[in-house]
């Protein structure tokens, strides 16, 4: 080879390897900035909380020198600490709490005006700067008495209320990040002489070989082309029951394969994977969902426009009476100061804070607190049944035991032979086994039989463990109608044979939940209709529906149908909640009205849901409506306190007593407005369970 043509070579090898590079350093890239901004969304939630907490305990600090300063609060308390210049100290302090505190208020405040539509940003921002305006007169000179301990409480107080509120109501959903850990980083790919090379999943192609050994995740969609085994589909499908796939048939990445070494040629991958497109549904759900709007932005706008006009006309009423300027603008000030949002501020997060207290001490983790209260006003509940209604894991239901075998003896077999088994079906059976207090001897010669069953030696003896298939391809004989009558209703009947001979039938199902009926009835009893939404297959799911008393079942739904049923259920103008476990029902409790995630079941679905119920008890589910109806009414109660005493306290502050001698200051009418947070505060906490 000539010295031009290797070089030749090497620089065809050195473009190969950099573009090779370049691709990956792309992808990696590609990557890094899809992460980076699911990261800069999540982080950005957390330090809108952090700010509003470093805000109110540094404005909490610096209030205690204030608090000690005002005459106010001295002549109240009974001491006296005057000093020279003491008023321009207080002044600093109250300075700093109003800019630094009252900032996220000032600036929201601004962004409601842009946006012509004031709310409680723009209350507080108006009190506070009125508050802050007229002590800052009065300290340089004017008449009357400074308010710079009641602009502090009241900056405190917003704070701590919207932190209090912020940390109540999700943040951005981790439902993405989640349902990406399903996939495996590394996969073992085969190369054209069957070597095995362990490799990144972003380098894997359609049309690539993959080896995919007991136990782990299958990492893409695709066809099998080697190998046979048991799938458990139940995370992504719905499908209680493993299902046994060989040669020919497809899978779906992030099942996983339970038992045989599978060789799988990749059909999809990236955005076409059944994977992708939950994820695709899931962010779509999510940002489509309409929120409940807020009760206290809604009276904090008409209190704004209250304050603006009863603050004009007293100015304006005073003034047109021939009084001075100093005194008009004082009972302008006592109505804004008496309109300032202490209690209304409060109202809601503090019920919201006693009513997540109370759920959690329940078992219910709320994440979203708009939807939570809106439970109140639920016409449906869909259940999931896998996992929710059900255990998600086999149960014997059935005994049928023959000629003189009892049906402890044909249990007692059955589970010696299926112990050594890592089937769900033997899990099933050798669970019952214990729990009935069966025990379970040694087996010898233990062997599975693919695709038919197990065998093994009791005591000398021959026993099987097998499927109706093979006890029909041995025409062994049994009780037929009592088989068809198990199969109907959805069971997954094995047969025991003893030196192959028919010893008895077990049938097995998914256990249902004890309390699953309890919550359907209490449901029915708030006409509240139960409904099941399951991709398990109609005998099953009307046989789980007939035990928990659930009328309305839609069986055999595709996972990217759930949603769509859901939306056909909310167009007859309910609101509908979703309850469910799996990732395939993640796109379902995004578009319900209020997604409840059983606690037990993917990290998936209780990252897209509103409310997790912690013990995965169906009954929970009434206690959670019970909890909304009660914390709104105690909401509704605590805004009508909070605004409520303002059809009393305006005119009074305004001055419509004057003539009579009665004249409410600034200061008094900051005690009013005290009072009436004291209360909402002592209302939120008598919120019960």
């Amino acid at each position: 080879m000539s010295k031009k043509e290797a070089d030749r070579q090497k620089n065809a090898h050195d473009t190969s390897q950099n573009n090779h590079h370049s691709e990956q350093l792309q992808e990696e890239t590609e990557n890094h900035q899809e992460k980076t901004h699911s990261n800069h969304e999540h982080q950005g939630h957390r330090d809108m909380v952090a700010d509003f907490k470093k805000r109110f305990f540094i404005s909490l600090i610096l209030t205690l020198p204030i608090l000690v300063l005002s005459p106010m609060i001295q002549h109240f308390l009974g001491f006296d600490l005057r000093f020279n210049n003491d008023m321009y100290i207080l002044f600093a302090f109250s300075t700093i709490v109003f800019f630094y505190g009252g900032w996220p208020f000032l600036t929201g405040g601004i962004s409601e005006l842009k946006g012509k539509n004031p709310g409680m940003m723009t209350l507080i921002a108006l009190a506070i700067t009125i508050a802050y305006g007229y002590s800052t007169l009065v300290v340089f000179g004017w008449e009357g008495n400074q308010l710079f301990w009641e602009l502090a409480t009241l900056v405190d107080i917003m704070l701590l209320g919207h932190w209090i509120e912020m940390r109540s109501i999700m943040g951005a959903s981790n439902a993405l990040e989640q349902l990406v850990k399903l996939m495996p980083s590394e996969v073992h790919k085969l190369d054209e002489r069957n070597q095995v090379y362990d490799v990144s999943l972003s380098k894997i192609r359609n049309r690539d070989r993959v080896l995919v050994k007991p136990g782990e995740k299958i990492p893409v969609d695709g066809q099998i082309i080697e190998g046979k085994s048991t799938i458990d589909e139940s995370m992504l499908t719905g499908e209680s029951i493993p299902i046994d796939k060989q040669e020919g048939d497809s899978v779906i990445g992030g099942s996983v394969n339970k038992e045989g070494s599978l060789t799988i040629v990749v059909e999809k991958t990236g955005e076409e994977s059944y994977l992708s497109q939950v994820i695709t549904m899931v962010k779509e759900a999510q940002e489509s969902k309409s929120r409940t709007q807020d009760l206290t932005n809604r009276a904090a706008k008409w209190l704004f426009y209250l304050a603006l006009i009863a603050g004009f006309i007293t100015l304006f009423a005073w003034l047109s009476l021939g009084y001075s300027f100093d005194v008009a603008i004082e009972r302008m000030v006592t109505v804004m100061v008496i309109t300032c949002p202490h209690a209304l501020g409060l109202a809601a997060p503090l019920v919201v804070a006693v009513s997540t207290s109370i759920s959690a001490k329940q078992g219910l983790l709320i994440r979203n607190r708009a939807d939570f209260e809106g439970a109140r006003n639920l016409n449906a509940v869909v259940f999931d049944k896998t996992g929710t209604l059900t255990k998600g894991e086999f149960g014997v239901t059935d005994i049928i035991s023959e000629s003189s075998y009892s049906d402890k003896e044909v249990l007692q077999l059955a589970a010696i032979i299926e112990q050594n088994s890592e089937h769900p079906i033997a899990t099933g059976i050798v669970k019952s086994a214990k729990e009935k207090g069966i025990t379970i001897g040694k087996v010898n010669d233990f062997e599975s039989i693919t695709g038919k069953g197990i065998q093994g030696q009791i005591e000398g003896q021959k026993v099987n463990v097998v499927s109706p298939g093979y006890v029909n391809s041995n025409q062994l004989t049994y009780n037929h109608l009592q088989f068809n009558k198990l199969s109907e209703e959805g069971k997954t009947v094995v047969f025991v044979l003893v030196e192959d001979r028919l010893a008895g039938m077990i049938a097995l199902a998914d256990i249902v939940r004890d309390t699953a009926k309890e919550a359907v009835a209490a449901l029915k009893a708030r006409g509240i209709h139960s409904i099941m939404l399951t991709g398990d297959n109609k005998k099953v799911a009307n046989w789980v529906a007939a035990q928990v008393g659930i009328d309305e079942v839609y069986a055999e739904v595709l996972p990217e149908d759930k949603a769509k049923q859901i939306k056909k259920i909310k167009e007859k103008g309910w609101r509908v909640a979703m309850t469910g476990d799996g990732v395939n029902d993640a796109p379902a409790l995004a578009t319900a009205d209020l997604g409840i995630a059983i606690g037990a079941g993917t990290d998936v679905a209780m990252e897209t849901a509103d409310v997790v119920l912690v013990k995965s008890n169906p009954n929970d589910v009434v206690t959670l409506i019970d909890l909304s109806k009660k914390t709104y009414r105690k909401m509704v109660q605590n805004l009508w306190w909070a605004t409520g005493y303002n059809i009393f306290a305006i005119p009074l502050a305004a001055g419509v007593l004057a003539p009579w001698g009665v004249i409410v200051s600034p200061a008094i009418g900051a005690v009013f407005m005290s009072l009436s947070t004291i209360i909402v505060a002592i209302n939120a906490k008598l919120l019960k369970a």
